[in-house]
């Protein structure tokens, strides 16, 4: 036994430790591209946005942001976009792409993010997910964000990210790696109402960059967030019972193949910069859904620092390609 998980855990560090591995599968080629006019609409900041060389373009400038949703809410599915960054000084900036139904029980909401939070000069951008189950109706918000830099420059050209939201998993996509798997394990912990999606570009100078210490520079205006590629399958909120989600994965099953999930950790390892479960100053008995590290064998370890384990430990559901 001992010499069996040495050998493993130094496979482990092997891959963690060389070049981008493949995930393997591409759930993106698997959605079709849908027209932007046929399944969103301008949500406010309409005269922040045109359509050039088949991308969205959206701004900010001092006097409004912009954003847009979907027609209609879903209760799952993949909703994916490619999106290309504004350059240069952005501190305090928000582009986003994410579900929500913060309009249909305001207060006391679920949301499920991508956000890249702005930055300064010299400093690469900071990718956030998060996700919110019922809101902060009582004025205590609870998230769980994760935030990772990119392996890549964002601004330079489109790159993928996508949602998908399954009723037993949240996986979060850049380029077709999953980039974090958030599990469901109980009804408390999980959103659950159906959702609408959106995207936008604000002010979030109070929060967006180092806590808010550098705000949204308007001699820098306008701010441009571009997408394009729109991909979206899954269940609206008025489907018959037996409609399911696409896979993220080769089995139709959920969860994550060997070799995608060895991409996340290669992900985690190299680029993940905060991890709300590790952050000493949250109140982790609000999150009892904190996940441990879980391996192929289904051998786990809990770094320090982990939240403490509460009656709702999650697994990650690999299976064999």
């Amino acid at each position: 036994m001992t010499i069996f998980l040495l050998t493993f855990f130094m496979l482990i560090a092997s891959y963690l430790t060389n070049g981008q591995p493949s995930p393997g599968f591409y759930p993106s080629s698997k959605i079709p591209t849908i027209p932007f006019n046929q399944f969103y609409r301008s949500l406010w900041g309409s005269q922040h946005q045109r359509f050039d060389q088949n991308s969205l373009v959206m701004w900010l400038d001092k006097s409004s942001g912009s954003g847009f949703k979907s027609q209609r809410p879903y209760r799952s599915g993949y909703f994916g976009t490619s999106m290309k960054l504004h350059p240069g000084y952005t501190a305090g900036v928000i582009s986003s792409f994410y579900l929500s139904n913060n309009e249909d029980h305001p207060g006391n909401h679920d949301e499920v993010d991508i956000e890249f939070l702005g930055t300064t000069f010299g400093k690469p951008y900071t990718l956030q997910t998060n996700v919110y189950i019922r809101g902060s109706g009582d004025g205590n918000l609870i998230g769980r964000e994760e935030k990772i830099h990119l392996w890549f420059d964002p601004t330079q050209g489109f790159h993928n990210y996508a949602i998908l939201w399954s009723p037993n998993e949240i996986i979060f996509f850049v380029d077709d790696v999953p980039i974090r798997r958030y599990p469901r394990k109980s009804d408390a912990t999980f959103p659950l109402r159906p959702m609408y999606v959106y995207g936008s570009i604000w002010d979030a100078s109070s929060w967006a960059t180092e806590n808010g210490r550098y705000k949204v520079d308007y001699r820098y205006q306008p701010f441009y967030v571009r997408y394009s590629n729109f991909k979206l399958e899954g269940c609206a909120a008025n489907s018959p019972p037996w409609c399911r989600p696409p896979s993220g994965s080769p089995a139709r099953t959920g969860g994550l193949s060997r070799q995608q999930f060895m991409a996340m950790l290669w992900v985690q390892k190299n680029y993940k910069v905060y991890d709300y479960c590790r952050d000493p100053k949250r109140d982790h008995t609000q999150t009892p859904d904190s996940p441990p590290w879980f391996f192929p064998t289904g051998l786990f370890m809990r770094p320090p620092g982990y939240c403490p384990p509460g009656k709702d430990l999650p697994t990650i559901s690999l299976i064999d390609v």
